[in-house]
């Protein structure tokens, strides 16, 4: 199954997250790779290293900024790629955190997806995909698409992002 997690609202990583545990739960393998983010970053990739190893690769510079940064973005992004590609064959699923980020800001090529998806497909894979901005052919063809909408942020009022909830 194609799995995407998008939508302007928090809680696509956790839904990654989550729907790995589960999978870990019924004795799949995983693999976690996180576009955008860098190594240390986030709350979950410690939990995830723990329990994914070499199987867990948070392969981002941050997030696109400046312009003169895209290169280097763009580097990262083929990297991870390359990292999904070896890692498909010897998984049951293949978990792509903020690869619609690196989509939408032209990091990762609609034709790489693509070509992720019907590999996955054709080996019998579950991918699971996440992040703002899904576009409509993506949509079209996932099995499962959630779209999470903010109602209320915390950040609306000022406050700043807080270990362990946005990060």
């Amino acid at each position: 199954m194609i799995l995407v997690y998008t939508g302007n609202g928090k809680g696509k990583t956790s839904a990654c997250v989550g729907q790995t545990v589960r999978a870990l739960g019924q004795g799949l393998r995983v693999a976690f790779g996180q576009f955008m983010k860098q190594d240390g970053q986030a709350g979950e990739q410690a939990q995830l290293a723990r329990w994914l190893g070499q199987s867990f690769c948070a392969g981002g510079q941050g997030f696109l900024l400046r312009e003169e940064d895209r290169p280097r973005h763009r580097a990262a992004a083929g990297q991870l790629l390359a990292w999904a590609h070896r890692q498909l064959p010897h998984v049951d699923m293949l978990v792509l955190d903020e690869s619609l980020y690196a989509l939408q800001n032209g990091l990762l090529r609609r034709e790489e997806l693509e070509t992720l998806m019907r590999l996955a497909r054709e080996q019998g894979r579950h991918l699971v995909l996440s992040g703002r901005g899904a576009p409509d052919w993506l949509v079209e063809a996932a099995d499962l698409v959630t779209d999470m909408g903010e109602v209320k942020h915390p950040w609306q009022t000022g406050v700043k992002a807080t270990p362990g909830i946005e990060f």
